[in-house]
């Protein structure tokens, strides 16, 4: 937990540091006068479209979990594992978020690989689902195509890998001759068995599916937040907004930061500028306002549920027990 907090500390320092350089780009006089412009009646809306995000990756989450034989779990101790694990994308890699797993071994006896695969399938559906939303941006904007192409077949290249069992199996069988890696050949097996159940068609397409219903949800409260900031509306601007943040998730993932932190903030503000024409000013209050919306918003949610359930920074609970949220 030591080392947990230091990691957690470094992220949110860095956070403070990117919220700091997009003010002093954008003109921290001129990016202070757009914030205090802002509609702020419209940051509910915007938070509101937040929810749904969690709403929906969180029905993924619980689906995952009967995937995995873990389905038991109730929903409200389900809930409050999901939420709790927010924090942890803030950790450096996201390595963090491997915690999620061990809570899982606490409250259902899950083993520690097969939760992993939990986690990595949530990445990688979100990954999928957040390129599905930014293919028609990137046919109109092809200088992205590159990147877009390249996480798409990695994503794809790792569930088809998961699914052709005998090739699978071989290169589980060269990774147990190496030697540092002999010793975790049982939690190796134990992963890649998760995986190819998580990873089956049926699976696949209903996590794709939830995840590009719930990021579109984030889409669109950005594309919320661009109004609240005066940008002219309409489906040219709500389908620009929604793939700019989409795009910028995919760089944010792909970067390993602390929640993509630099990254992807970099990415929305470019973006603005490219696709939207927007002065660096109005840029640099829309990527904090989306921000402080999505990430830092699952933070804070996420500490709240830390306050509330010490078992879960303590790992404490015995196996099958339930703590009120």
């Amino acid at each position: 937990m030591t080392d947990l907090r230091r990691r957690l500390l470094a992220g949110l320092a860095l956070g403070f540091v990117v919220l700091l350089v997009l003010i002093f780009v954008g003109d921290a006089r001129q990016v202070t006068g757009r914030l205090a412009r802002f509609t702020w009646a419209l940051a509910p809306l915007a938070l509101a479209c937040t929810l749904f995000n969690y709403t929906l990756r969180f029905v993924k989450w619980h689906f995952y979990l009967h995937q995995i034989g873990a389905g038991g779990l109730p929903l409200r101790d389900s809930a409050r594992l999901f939420v709790g694990g927010f924090p942890l994308a803030v950790t450096p890699g996201k390595v963090g978020e491997v915690l999620k797993a061990v809570w899982l071994r606490q409250k259902t006896g899950t083993t520690v690989p097969r939760g992993v695969t939990v986690v990595l399938a949530e990445r990688i559906s979100d990954g999928l689902a957040v390129l599905a939303l930014s293919t028609l941006g990137v046919l109109a904007y092809p200088r992205y195509a590159p990147a877009f192409a390249a996480a798409l077949a990695v994503l794809i290249g790792i569930v088809a890998v998961s699914q052709i069992r005998p090739l699978a199996l071989r290169l589980l069988g060269w990774a147990e001759q190496i030697r540092g890696l002999r010793r975790l050949s049982g939690g190796l097996r134990e992963l890649y068995e998760g995986s190819y159940a998580l990873f089956r068609p049926r699976a696949t397409l209903i996590a794709v599916g939830l995840g590009t219903l719930s990021w579109l949800g984030e889409g669109v409260g950005f594309y919320l937040i661009l109004i609240g900031l005066g940008v002219p509306g309409g489906w040219d601007t709500a389908g620009k907004a929604v793939f700019i943040l989409s795009f910028a998730t995919v760089v944010g993932a792909l970067s390993t930061l602390p929640g993509g932190l630099g990254a992807a903030e970099g990415t929305i503000a470019g973006m603005l500028a490219i696709v939207l024409g927007l002065p660096a000013s109005t840029a640099a209050a829309a990527t904090l306002l989306i921000r402080f919306a999505t990430l830092w918003f699952g933070v804070a949610l996420g500490l709240l549920v830390w306050a509330r359930s010490p078992d879960l920074l303590g790992l404490a609970a015995t196996p099958g027990t339930t703590e009120p949220m």
